[in-house]
């Protein structure tokens, strides 16, 4: 892949001392942010904010729905209105999936894909001293290597990257050609990188990301199952949560094991896409909604408190009325927590964008914002299951005029009276409703602090 074939840099005002990060997209990108963002430190950089007329902007983009390209537009022209003379690189999948379209955006300076980006300090280096640069990326199918990364600056939870790459071949899913084959480090790399993490942020709770969480270690003979047993025996750390995990990847062991763990917590978010079966077979995901069934009610059965999120896609090619109405009905009779709802848009290079019964996006819009209402409507008979009980809740640093913030161990928002000393605390609360239909309210006792 070749991507921006001369870049001319006025020596005179590099390197530059300030540089500001936006992410756009999954839990992922946010912790590959970090990482890099860490790497600039290091070289003496000052991270700012997007006002702040930075020297440099690294923008880490996605590529799931045609909106998020055009954020990155959007992106760069406000980042030109801010600052004119600052050098704007573009990474992540969607620098990956079209660097050309992306060159040709006026303004943007380098662009690098899913193996060059974390060497972005090293290029503008090059830059500097060349002034003029040639930067050459390898192709995807040439990305081996894991780079693990976590995030963690401004948050009381830690998003820990233990998986990049898949191996399926969804037919709407350009992640396999902007990420690469699945990969992973090894367990014990992996519980090094935790530790390491662990020791240099205080932080309460690890969030377990990746493309394919639960396809870790397969490359190395090595199971996610077994990960999470590892991880269970680390000190110093309260809560550990799973971002999200195939269904056909969530065995009954490793939901067995999560009942009994003391770090594990009760909330799981499995992606299900379609509650026809037509439509699934067609997606070519590897499941059908039987399957899906089966490991919500053995959650369940476990853990009757769990939340149970759910990603769905709407007007998928061939989605008849009455496919949709599978999807509404099942979701609506399923016992769950939320919903993750995504209108389904068109992507180069993938199977589904060639197949000929299109959903108008009128329709798609409406079966859209059907399944947000009835997420809502979830969420809130979810919530109503707990006034009055007492849980865990681990506070957050974000502050909303008098209050606070924070999630129980089951990922119910709660909001109390501000209280800094209790900010990155796991607090033992009692629920009661509140005026806000998005959130319940919380008592301190600050007596029953337990980290």
């Amino acid at each position: 892949m070749y991507i921006c074939p001369k870049i001319t840099v006025n020596s005179e005002n590099y390197p530059p001392k300030k540089v500001c990060f936006h992410t756009l997209g999954c839990k992922l990108n946010f912790s590959e942010t970090s990482e890099i963002a860490r790497s600039f430190k290091t070289l003496g950089y000052q991270r700012v904010d997007f006002e702040e007329v930075p020297d440099i902007y690294v923008i880490n983009t996605c590529s799931v729905t045609e909106n998020a390209d055009k954020k990155c537009r959007s992106l760069v022209n406000k980042a030109l209105r801010v600052s004119p003379n600052a050098f704007i690189a573009i990474i992540g999948c969607y620098a990956q999936l079209k660097p050309d379209e992306i060159a040709s955006i006026e303004g943007v300076d380098l662009v690098l894909g899913a193996n060059e980006k974390f060497n972005l300090p090293n290029f503008l280096t090059q830059i500097e001293k060349k002034q003029q640069a040639e930067v050459h990326a390898c192709a995807i199918n040439e990305v081996k290597t894991f780079m693990p990364s976590y995030s963690g600056e401004d948050r009381t939870r830690v998003f820990f990257k233990i998986q990049d790459g898949c191996d399926y071949s969804c037919s709407f899913c350009t992640i396999p050609l902007a990420r690469g084959t699945s990969r992973s480090a090894t367990i014990s790399e992996t519980i090094v990188q935790a530790r390491k993490l662990i020791a240099e942020k205080n932080v309460s709770e690890l969030v377990l990301t990746g493309v394919n969480t639960g396809d870790f270690g397969r490359k190395n003979g090595e199971t996610f199952l077994s990960l999470l047993k590892e991880l269970d025996q680390l000190d110093r750390i309260e809560r550990i949560r799973i971002s999200s995990v195939e269904p056909n990847l969530l065995s009954d062991d490793i939901i067995a094991f999560c009942a009994t763990s003391q770090k594990f917590v009760p909330h799981f978010h499995i992606p299900l896409q379609s509650g026809s079966n037509k439509i699934l077979g067609a997606m070519r995901r590897r499941y059908r909604k039987e399957l899906y069934t089966q490991r919500v009610n053995e959650i369940l059965r476990f853990m009757p408190d769990a939340a149970i999120g759910v990603d769905v896609i709407v007007g998928f090619p061939g989605e008849t009325d009455a496919d949709f109405l599978d999807t509404y009905n099942y979701l609506n009779e399923l016992p769950i927590a939320y919903l993750h709802v995504f209108t389904y848009s068109e992507r180069d290079h993938t199977d589904a964008a060639e197949m000929t019964e299109v959903v108008p996006m009128q329709v798609r819009n409406q079966r859209s914002e059907m399944l947000r209402i009835l997420s809502e409507k979830k969420r809130h008979a979810f919530y109503e299951r707990f006034v009055n009980t007492e849980r865990n809740v681990l506070w957050e640093a974000e502050k909303d005029g008098e209050c606070m913030y924070g999630f129980t161990d089951n990922y119910i928002k709660v909001q109390a009276p501000w209280s800094e000393p209790i900010i990155n605390k796991i607090v033992h609360c009692r629920l009661s409703k509140s005026e806000n239909q998005g959130l319940l309210m919380a008592s301190l006792p600050v007596s029953d602090l337990i980290s």
